[in-house]
């Protein structure tokens, strides 16, 4: 699965990469194109092989086969020593023993840097990342999100061509980790470095993101930008990791219609065959409610009449659980406004009626048929 790439120069071109374990293969066939100044995430459930990609492009752990290349050059084969790029891990591993300044300055000695250059680099670092007054401490002193900071001002101290950061957020509470995943952001764009990071959490890969990889068991199953993951996912893993998403067992009428119960409802189109058994989805916040007893028109002739049986407040708006003989055993799931649920005098045990979208309705193929 190549991806072209979709502006900018290529910076990063993993092609026909495999990883084995044993006999356990943690890669299977990934090719990957990634440009200059790109913020991309790897995204997926635990064990799906985000990591050991990552690994792979550091070196820390070679592909069983495959090809590397970084900024033209093939890096394959070399030792993580001789590749350009800085390194931020889950843990930070920063040195007990050593100050804040030390820390940060413990890549760039190694350089050939005089001790005046190393020290206003230091200094240049700590400022952008906001903790200029703490280079004299030792990193116990610090909290995690700082910790957190002075590892990510070490891995660019030598202006590396490419940042990695491995699950960087995931050991900190939530509010310091929505903070300091807009400062990343923020740094990366300053930067302008191509940066990878592998997370699990949905909502740190749509909002840091240029473009996400949604992997799955050792395969990518996705590649584009978070609107694109999310509003056209490629199949029903995508669909399901990513934000909510009613699934509901239907059959397909045709191209662009599809059967729930004894009436067919129009959708996305789509490449099934008449008669194929599929999943219907849709996401909670497409469904539009409507007053018990609204009359549909051509503009929106999917409406089905469903009955209200649970209610969630979930602040900016009403989680609601709909009941309908269509659906079978399944509940669709709708997110209303707070307005909606206001205006249409919303309850449990109530009638209502539910538009389901035509340009939102998608169509998949059920797991067991694929």
């Amino acid at each position: 699965m190549t991806q072209a790439t979709a502006s900018g120069d290529l910076y990063l071109s993993i092609t026909n990469l495999w990883k084995a374990f044993g006999d356990f293969l943690a890669l299977k066939d990934i090719s990957l194109d990634i440009n200059e100044g790109e913020f991309i995430c790897f995204l997926g459930p635990s064990g799906c092989g985000k990591t050991t990609l990552l690994r792979a492009i550091a070196g820390l752990d070679l592909q069983t086969r495959g090809q590397v290349l970084q900024d033209g050059k093939d890096v394959s084969n070399l030792p993580p020593s001789e590749r350009d790029f800085g390194i931020v891990f889950q843990s930070y591993a920063l040195f007990p023993n050593l100050t804040i300044e030390k820390n940060i300055a413990f890549g760039l000695e190694n350089t050939g840097r005089g001790k005046s250059e190393i020290t206003a680099r230091v200094s240049e670092l700590l400022h952008l990342v906001g903790l200029p007054e703490q280079g004299k401490k030792y990193p116990a002193q610090l909290s995690g999100g700082q910790q957190q900071r002075i590892a990510l001002a070490r891995a660019i101290a030598t202006n590396p061509g490419l940042l990695l950061l491995d699950e960087p957020l995931s050991a900190l509470d939530a509010k310091v980790r929505v903070h300091l995943r807009h400062e990343i952001k923020e740094l990366q764009r300053k930067l302008g470095v191509t940066t990878v990071m592998v997370t699990h959490d949905q909502e740190e890969a749509l909002t840091m993101a240029d473009k996400i990889v949604v992997m799955n068991q050792g395969v990518i199953e996705q590649v584009g930008s978070p609107t694109e993951i999310y509003r056209e996912p490629a199949n029903l893993f995508v669909a399901d990791f990513i934000g909510e998403m009613n699934q509901i067992d239907s059959t397909v009428a045709s191209d662009g219609q599809l059967s729930l119960g004894s009436e067919n409802y129009a959708c996305i189109s789509h490449k099934f065959a008449a008669g194929s058994p599929v999943v219907a989805a849709i996401r909670p916040e497409d469904i539009i409610p409507h007053e018990a007893g609204f009359v549909p028109d051509a503009q929106n002739s999917n409406c089905i009449e469903v009955m209200l049986k649970e209610m969630e407040f979930l602040g900016s708006f009403w989680r609601c659980h709909l009941h309908s003989d269509r659906f079978g055993a399944s509940e669709l799931i709708a997110d209303f406004s707070i307005n909606a649920v206001r205006r249409l005098e919303l309850g449990e045990g109530k009638a209502m009626v539910v538009e389901l979208p035509e340009n939102r309705l998608m169509a998949f193929a059920r797991p067991e048929a694929v």
